[in-house]
């Protein structure tokens, strides 16, 4: 099997992707700041009427918007370590490539570098 990894291309798409990830880290914080707020104003119904969620207990509207938080962080929290995890591989995978790459080198250099064997057809022979 061939390979042909070009370091500076793995480098371009792990910089695009980890651009690309802050928008995922950026959507988290939002959902952190906004849900709970959304969730604390949501209030509730009571008898008599609306009552804000400051004194009152949560309404159906604030329950769901936790569960929808827990959802969303649980699949943000997957992303993210599925993204860390496809990023440190494709550069070990590439470092593991250049550094095979460098001992083949060393490996070729050593070999050219040796003393030549010359088997000179008939020498030593006759000699007791």
């Amino acid at each position: 099997m061939d390979w042909d990894i070009k370091p500076s291309g793995v480098q371009g798409v792990v910089n695009k992707t980890i651009t690309a990830a802050e928008g995922f880290q950026k959507a988290g914080a939002s959902l952190e700041t906004a849900l709970p707020a959304a969730q604390k104003n949501a209030g509730t119904v009571t008898e008599g009427g609306f009552r804000g969620g400051e004194g009152g207990g949560m309404g159906p509207i604030a329950g769901a918007l936790g569960e929808l938080m827990t959802f969303h962080q649980n699949r943000l929290a997957r992303i993210s370590a599925r993204t860390e995890a496809s990023l440190n591989g494709a550069v070990n995978a590439t470092m593991a490539y250049l550094q095979g790459n460098i001992e083949q080198a060393e490996n070729a250099q050593r070999e050219a570098l040796k003393e030549p064997q010359i088997d000179l057809p008939g020498a030593g022979k006759g000699k007791a």
